[in-house]
């Protein structure tokens, strides 16, 4: 079957496709891809003259190698392809599968003849026990359901009609999703019964499996409350109470450890907010978003689109897959929407909103925040406008052609 190439992805792990010293981690929320993201450098390797006997691929829930499941047979299997010269490229599918598998990976990787890359569930890969185990031996590379921008090109891939009007993409991509396997289906229904499936099986097999989730109802629950808030300020305190007057009363280190798991699982993601005069994070009070729009619809009955948390959403997404470090910010009683810092720690401010075009009074809303930065980091506030216009240095730009042809960050 042909894949959709995911350029962005594969153009961060080509530096490290034939580097035996370190194990290519690949992350991300169930469905997003890391299976068909390994083949795609499986096919690279092909295609750059690597010879098929030199690459061992294993999809470990696959029927062939589902029995896999200790330490040991884990290297049978590998061994089982017998002498191989040269450098060899070893790939696990759904590593955690194996109990003590980091052993058996560091093994291979330090005979210094095997290129390793491994994906897994997330609950277990970013628990701390692979990090403690292969210190310093590894890089993660996360992958994020389909950006906008991939949302388009997948679409046109698969032969499906693309409306030149990029507001009604916008809404079909907010309430769809970037699931890759959504893509086929053309049904919205369908489309929304598989991502609740998504969110079925990160429970089934991520969640469940590790951690003691004595009342599932009330998990769910909170799980539910959390995704239908995505983009609001949200505090433990606050949502204990929130919960308390629904008649669910839990511990509050309990719900600290579910939002913990949430997060691991990749269903959604923490960022922290930062007071800019105090040059410090602000404790307690964070923002929540997830790791695909489509987890708020599939768990509402509501179609609707909120656009200021979905637009929030969307770009703070973006930005993660771009390896920004993301934050919001707070200067006094105003709020930057976001705080980007890239692996050069140059920082730049952005503002989402819908339109500013509405009246002054919005426009001055929008800008009041990065106006009052006094860095000269550059700013910029990202909305569907298509006439923009820039004060105050700031740049306007339309956020869905920016995103088409992600040139700005």
């Amino acid at each position: 079957m042909k894949l959709f190439i995911r350029e962005k992805y594969l153009k961060k792990m080509r530096g490290f496709y034939h580097d035996t010293e370190i194990i290519k981690v690949i992350t991300g929320v169930r469905r997003s891809g890391k299976s068909c993201l390994m083949q795609m450098v499986k096919e690279e390797l092909l295609q750059g003259g690597v010879s098929p006997e030199n690459i061992i691929f294993l999809d470990l829930d696959s029927k062939a190698y589902r029995k896999i499941k200790s330490a040991d047979q884990l290297e049978s299997i590998i061994d089982s392809f017998g002498e191989i010269k040269g450098r060899k490229y070893l790939f696990i599918d759904e590593i955690q599968n194996v109990k003590d598998f980091e052993e058996v990976v560091n093994a291979y990787r330090g005979s210094g003849e095997y290129s390793v890359f491994i994906t897994g569930s997330n609950s277990y890969l970013l628990s701390g026990e692979l990090a403690t185990k292969l210190t310093g031996r590894y890089v993660e590379f996360e992958l994020f359901p389909l950006s906008f921008e991939e949302y388009l090109d997948m679409k046109a891939f698969l032969g499906k009609e693309v409306n030149a009007n990029l507001l009604i993409e916008l809404n079909n991509y907010l309430q769809e999703g970037g699931f890759p396997k959504t893509m086929q289906y053309d049904s919205f229904a369908d489309k929304r019964t598989y991502v609740r499936s998504v969110i079925d099986e990160i429970f089934e097999k991520d969640i469940k499996k590790r951690v003691k989730v004595r009342n599932t109802e009330t998990f769910n629950n909170i799980r539910n409350f959390i995704i239908n808030n995505f983009g609001a300020t949200i505090s433990v305190r606050s949502l204990q109470e929130s919960l308390s007057k629904n008649g669910m009363d839990i511990k509050r280190s309990t719900l600290s450890r579910y939002i913990e798991v949430l997060a691991q699982s990749k269903i959604l993601y923490q960022c922290d907010r930062f007071d800019m005069k105090s040059k410090r994070a602000l404790s307690g009070e964070k923002k929540y978003y997830l790791a695909d729009i489509s987890f708020y619809f599939a768990t509402n009955t509501d179609n609707r689109i909120n656009y200021g948390p979905s637009l929030e959403n969307m770009v703070y997404v973006y930005a993660k897959s771009l390896d920004y470090a993301v934050s919001v910010g707070r200067i006094g009683k105003l709020e930057c929407d976001f705080i980007l810092r890239d692996n050069k720690l140059d920082y730049s401010y952005v503002q989402v909103a819908y339109t500013i075009g509405e009246s002054k009074s919005t426009e001055d809303r929008e800008y009041a925040p990065l106006e009052s930065i006094a860095d000269n980091y550059p700013k910029y506030i990202l909305t569907t406008d298509y006439l923009l216009q820039s004060r105050s240095g700031i740049k306007h730009v339309n956020m869905l052609e920016f995103m088409k042809s992600h040139s700005l960050f």
